[in-house]
């Protein structure tokens, strides 16, 4: 069995060629059971865990470990790591062990910018972004990679590693202004894309202030108690998910509002099958609100991984 690192999935990975294998991947055929996701602790203020994320299509067979100890900053130590093994569809024998770390910053950015191309507007030139922590540079450069934004405005409670985000986004994108904001009205309502990507236990802004036309993305919240965007958001938009099932099992982003009983799961409109199925923009109007929910999906690892192998072969 080969063993691909973290440097290797670095360098083997661009996001066109990734958001590309993954519009492919969810619109053909797939296996894909519910994620398993284990809480380690009774302790309500712990949540350290551990999941497991089987899935398989024509060509491959995989199946993602990872554990998440959010108080391991206290240690030094990373809080996520992970591992894919990859077996083939063909005859089930194994063909690598990918460093599921590095595929998860890149997929999990990936996916949100697959669904943004599909639900913002297709002349989008500015994005609010919140979050300064690890996958933040990733969500950057994939959004850049399927809009052409002239500002992109960090929102962050750490104001020196969102000034740090700054200074390797501009160095990066020459042609694009970076700044550092608030969420305030002004901001929110300047925003054709806000895409949040932070452990905010609370809504991050009032859905009150969001302009018509606007794409929200939230994925950094996978608690059912908690979430990124508040219920005037949610009931605001057009709901779209990466997965209905790990969504309406997980994010509080919609069971919120759902058990406030101003929202139903039948109002969520597609999940990324469908649309990379249909694979055209969803926008009814250049007024309509959007939003996308994801929370990770098997698939995603799955391709990620499969299309890292390839690329280290080559």
């Amino acid at each position: 069995m080969q063993q691909i690192n973290r440097a290797q999935v670095k360098q083997a990975l661009s996001f066109n060629k990734l958001i590309s294998a993954l519009q492919k991947g969810f619109a053909g055929n797939a296996g894909v059971p519910m994620r398993q996701v284990f809480e380690l602790d009774d302790n309500p203020t712990n949540y350290d865990a551990f999941a497991v994320l089987p899935a398989w299509n024509d060509e491959v067979i995989g199946v993602k470990a990872f554990t998440y100890f959010p108080d391991n900053f206290k240690q030094d130590k990373a809080s996520l790591y992970s591992k894919i093994m990859l077996f083939s569809r063909a005859t089930g024998g194994p063909l690598a062990l990918v460093d599921g770390t590095e595929v998860t910053l890149w997929r999990t950015a990936a996916v949100s910018a697959l669904a943004a191309s599909y639900l913002a507007k297709q002349d989008a030139k500015h994005l609010v972004f919140f979050g300064s922590g690890n996958l933040a540079p990733f969500m950057i450069r994939a959004h850049l990679s399927v809009r052409t934004y002239e500002k992109v405005t960090i929102i962050a409670r750490n104001q020196d590693k969102a000034r740090t985000l700054i200074s390797l986004m501009a160095s990066q994108f020459r042609q694009v202004e970076f700044a550092l904001g608030s969420a305030s009205e002004d901001v929110i309502r300047a925003a054709d894309v806000i895409s949040c990507a932070t452990g905010s236990h609370s809504p991050l802004f009032d859905g009150n202030w969001i302009s018509e036309g606007t794409h929200i993305d939230v994925i950094g919240n996978h608690h059912k108690q908690y979430r990124e965007c508040d219920t005037r958001t949610v009931t605001r938009s057009s709901v779209y998910v990466d997965s209905r099932a790990n969504v309406l099992n997980e994010a509080g982003e919609l069971l919120i509002p759902i058990t406030e009983n101003v929202f139903r799961a039948d109002q969520v409109k597609a999940e990324l099958t469908e649309l990379t199925k249909s694979n055209t923009n969803q926008r009814e109007s250049q007024s309509e609100i959007t939003l996308f929910k994801s929370v990770g999906t098997a698939l995603s690892d799955l391709v990620t991984a499969k299309l890292v192998y390839d690329l280290v072969q080559e």
